[in-house]
């Protein structure tokens, strides 16, 4: 499980030069961006923010997001 601490801290690295880039978190497996949609997994307890990530499930809809996320 990712610390609460952890997640009010995080932002989605693609946004948060020109936005806001709040993360929400979906069914404790990933972190879904509010302005952009890119969703970066959780893998064991490590939220896997690269950008390139977040691109492979960005056409992805929240509720065909796999639980757990697979791992590379």
């Amino acid at each position: 499980m990712v610390s609460k601490e952890l997640l009010e801290i995080l932002r989605c690295p693609n946004c948060v030069r020109e936005k806001e880039g709040l993360l929400t978190l979906h069914k404790d497996s990933w972190l879904i961006c509010q302005d952009c949609g890119r969703k970066y997994p959780i893998v064991d307890d490590i939220p896997v923010m690269l950008i390139e990530e977040g691109d492979k499930w960005l056409s992805t809809a929240q509720e065909s997001l796999p639980v757990p996320p697979p791992a590379k």
